[in-house]
């Protein structure tokens, strides 16, 4: 369904019209209640990023790699027909992942909405979303923590289809033997975000084994209900094991 054409027709209009329609149909529209999901483009040092968000929270970033369109699309089939392109909607999301990139921030102060991901998958997200900034883990240690140690492929499955990256660490999981792993828009990507965390601890490289860097200040979402929570310092170690 094409929102914009459902509450303000086709019009013949100018393009400076057309922008203050915009801007008074998302207004309308979403006090109304009436998006399902807003989103938009942000650009990024690992590529475009679509942010889309439902009432709840952030519910997906996507690489471009994925294509936005056909993510689009999909969200469409899952969350409900009625999308829109809101950016202010998402200027703190936005905002947020430009502090990160920039150095500026190491943990995210954002409501999630986690329905795309259940069962076992959203067990390891939740557990990825505890993984402190600068700090990584191996794919068997993620298992062992979750209560499953033979589930090390699951692992790797709920970070490939993890539905928000970044803000969701899953490049904050490595192979045990060191290695950085796959990761969704490249392992080019994945090494630059390792790259930034560590710059911004002052390190050079991510954290060897038996050493945890602390916990920076701040909160994070809970997952579903919207709600912030503050952290627990880790006094985890990285495991160099299998």
């Amino acid at each position: 369904m094409d929102i914009e054409r459902e509450l303000i027709g086709l019009v013949p209009v100018d393009e400076g019209h057309m922008a203050r329609l915009h801007v008074e149909l998302v207004r309308r529209a979403t006090a109304a209640g009436l998006v399902d999901v807003s989103y938009r483009v942000l650009d990024s040092p690992v590529g475009r990023l679509l942010l889309a968000a439902t009432p709840v929270g952030l519910v997906r970033v996507a690489f471009e790699v994925e294509g936005h369109d056909a993510v689009i699309d999909r969200l469409a089939g899952l969350l409900g027909p009625r999308v829109l392109h809101n950016p202010l909607y998402l200027d703190g999301v936005a905002r947020q992942l430009d502090e990160y990139f920039g150095g500026h921030r190491r943990s995210f102060d954002l409501a999630l909405d986690m329905r795309l991901s259940r069962g076992f998958r959203a067990e390891v997200l939740a557990h990825l979303r505890q993984i402190p900034y600068g700090v990584v883990e191996s794919y068997s240690a993620v298992a062992a923590a979750v209560g499953n140690p033979r589930a090390v492929r699951a692992v790797g499955t709920a970070c490939a289809t993890n539905p928000i990256p970044l803000v969701v660490p899953c490049h904050r999981v490595v192979r045990s033997d060191g290695t950085i792993g796959r990761y969704g828009c490249g392992s080019e990507a994945k090494r630059l975000l390792l790259a930034l965390e560590a710059d911004g601890l002052g390190a050079t490289p991510p954290p060897a084994a038996g050493t945890t860097p602390p916990f920076p200040s701040g909160s994070t979402s809970d997952m579903a209900s919207g709600t912030t929570t503050s952290p627990p310092r880790s006094t985890r170690s990285i495991p160099g094991g299998p």
